[in-house]
């Protein structure tokens, strides 16, 4: 089941507590990482592509200035993510094409702030692309996944396109206090172009929600380097 904002969201830093405190991950996120090929993403844990399907189809984006570039574009593409004790969080984004997940092992969050719901004059790409329309705050929205599906956790989710999303590790087990990471896969329809995605901007992020979800969230919030993935 979903949930507002309000009862606060557990802080990362006490989610759960790692059970290797070296630099490096530990054995067991180390051997799934290279047994996936694994690489490290820039929203934060790591990622492999595993699929891209070879039927080509127009974009139906090509009227946004940052996706006009590509022509067309697979049907599909698919992931695994996994998110690990050493990189627990992965920070506010959104992409133009809805994705699919589906859980593999563990736990964690994932916060949605809901801005396509609230994004003005949608056909004026640029006004709300610089953030400049907006009819009021964004719904905000968070869920577990994980394997007790009789409390309610989530083992597959579909976020649509234009929403942006943020997910965090928990603990393996509700109360306990270690986690082995989280693996889920996403597969994205039509297929992932980096041109559509892009990272929440702080003062998007200002604007979206109230300053008492702002507190709440900042920390969800990409900080420093380019905003945008080009």
């Amino acid at each position: 089941m979903s949930s507002s904002i309000s009862p606060s969201l557990p802080p990362l830093t006490l989610s759960f507590e790692p059970t290797n405190t070296s630099n490096s991950e530990s054995p067991t996120s180390q051997s799934l990482i290279t047994h996936l090929s694994l690489q490290p993403h820039p929203e934060g844990g790591y990622f492999a592509e595993t699929d891209r399907d070879t039927l080509r189809i127009p974009n139906p984006f090509a009227s946004d200035p940052r996706s006009k570039l590509v022509e067309s574009r697979s049907a599909s593409t698919t992931i695994f993510y996994y998110l690990t004790p050493k990189s627990p969080l992965g920070h506010f984004h959104r992409n133009k094409a809805r994705t699919v997940h589906t859980l593999h092992r563990g736990r964690g969050r994932y916060v949605l702030i809901h801005a396509d719901e609230v994004a003005a004059g949608a056909d004026d790409g640029d006004e709300v692309e610089e953030g400049l329309k907006w009819t009021g705050k964004a719904r905000v929205e968070t869920f577990v996944v994980g394997q007790d599906v009789e409390s309610g956790e989530r083992l597959q989710w579909v976020v649509e396109g234009g929403k942006y999303k943020a997910s965090f590790l928990l603990p393996d087990e509700d109360g306990g206090g270690s986690s082995d990471g989280l693996l889920i896969s996403e597969t994205v329809v039509p297929g992932f172009e980096f041109s559509d995605h892009d990272f929440m901007k702080r003062d998007r992020f200002e604007a979206l929600v109230t300053p008492e979800q702002a507190k709440e969230m900042e920390w969800m919030v990409r900080k420093g380097e380019s905003e945008v993935m080009v």
